[in-house]
């Protein structure tokens, strides 16, 4: 399995704002401890974090999954197995 990384960059830094990094070997469990605020933004942008543990079991899976830009925010999500 390998590690789940949650990045969110604010005002088009080039470096994160906050990073969140899951274990692969404690996903399921983990995910319960996701932040409340992340895990609204993950929600409000479609993102479903139980099939991001479904994807993690695939040794095949690797890089970037998902990079999300919300310009009038100048915000942007970026969802990696690592």
């Amino acid at each position: 399995m390998t590690d789940l990384k949650i990045r969110v960059f604010k005002n088009g830094k080039a470096e994160p704002d906050t990073t969140v990094t899951i274990p692969g070997n404690i996903l399921k469990i983990a995910s319960k401890l996701i932040p409340k605020k992340l895990t609204e933004i993950l929600q409000d942008k479609g993102i479903d974090i139980e099939e991001l543990i479904k994807l993690s079991e695939n040794p095949e899976a690797q890089g970037t999954l998902i990079k999300v830009e919300e310009h009038q925010k100048n915000e942007k999500v970026v969802i990696a197995l690592e």
